[in-house]
Parts: C-alpha cells; structure tokens; sequence
C-alpha cells in the first residue's frame, strides 16, 4: 500500500506530469528565488513616537480653527458672525429698521424699512465700515449696499415712456 499512487496525483506519463517536468528544466529545480527589497529606515515624525514630544492631545478650538483655515472657512464664518451680530454693528433702534441680506462679492447688503432708513444708514456707512473693519476683518467686506422697500413699477405696457417716475410714495 506504501506503493500506491495516491489519489489525485498525476500519474508518471500524465500529461500534467510531463508539463510539470518541462517547466522544471525550462526555469530550474530551485523554484522561483524571492528578492528581497532593501527599505530604507526613515525616522519616525515627532508626534510618532510614543511618549515623546508632539503626542499631547490638541485642544478642540485650535483643531477646529487649523481647520477652518484649511478648508477656507474663514471668510464665511466672518460673515456669518457678521449677520448675526448686525444690532451691536448699527445699533438696536438701527438693527430693528435694516436687515442685512447677504454678503456678495465683498457687498453687504442691508435691506431697509423705508427710504429715510436707507438714507440715514447710507449717512452712517463710514461708521459702520470702521466698526466692521476693526471687529470683523476676516469677512472681507469692501463696501455696504443699502436697499429701499420694493416699490410697484408703473412702467408697464406699450403706452409706457420714459420719465422720472413716481418718486418717493411709499417712504
């Protein structure tokens, strides 16, 4: 029994074996010979290696600023913080007759209650672009839109022609 072929294997005359036997002469007996590739060592970052310097825990507002400048995030957080805190910009009785609308291009735009709110806010624009220059820098505001209410257009229609329009009727 210590004879027998075992199941499975190929028998000496086999195609197989033949093959087998071929591939043998053709790339030698040894087998395929492994190479092994010389890595160079580098020297572990600071913040690697265990117990040494650099492995402190970050705290969150650093991590969240680094952050914040890496996505470029700045600018419209700035913005945001500038929207948001618009009473302490122009003043509590100013803030409840001008909404800020939106920031485009570097313009910051505020809507008006009335024309005499727009006027007046147009008046205080050096003020308040000396407030936002100093308290909030990173927004990137070059000037400051003020908008009147939006007023019916009677400049319809083919009998229409050019003129000076209505004026002030609703301020």
């Amino acid at each position: 029994m210590a004879d027998a072929p075992r199941r499975g294997a190929p028998t000496p005359d086999s195609e197989a074996a033949r093959v087998y036997r071929h591939l043998k002469e053709v790339f030698g007996a040894d087998g395929p010979r492994r190479i092994r590739k010389t890595v160079e060592r580098v020297e572990p970052r600071g913040d690697a290696i265990p117990f040494g310097k650099g492995r402190d825990p970050h705290d969150l507002g650093d991590v969240l600023d680094s952050l914040t400048v890496k996505l470029g995030w700045t600018a419209p957080l700035a913005q945001g913080d500038l929207m948001s805190s618009w009473t302490a910009i122009a003043g509590e009785e100013t803030a409840k007759h001008s909404t800020p609308v939106g920031v485009i291009d570097g313009v910051l735009t505020v809507a008006c209650e009335s024309t005499a709110w727009s006027t007046q806010l147009r008046l205080m624009r050096i003020e308040i672009m000396n407030h936002i220059a100093v308290n909030f820098s990173e927004a990137g505001i070059t000037s400051i839109r003020f908008l009147g209410p939006d007023v019916p257009n009677w400049k319809k229609g083919p009998r229409s022609i050019p003129g000076r329009g209505p004026r002030d009727t609703y301020g």
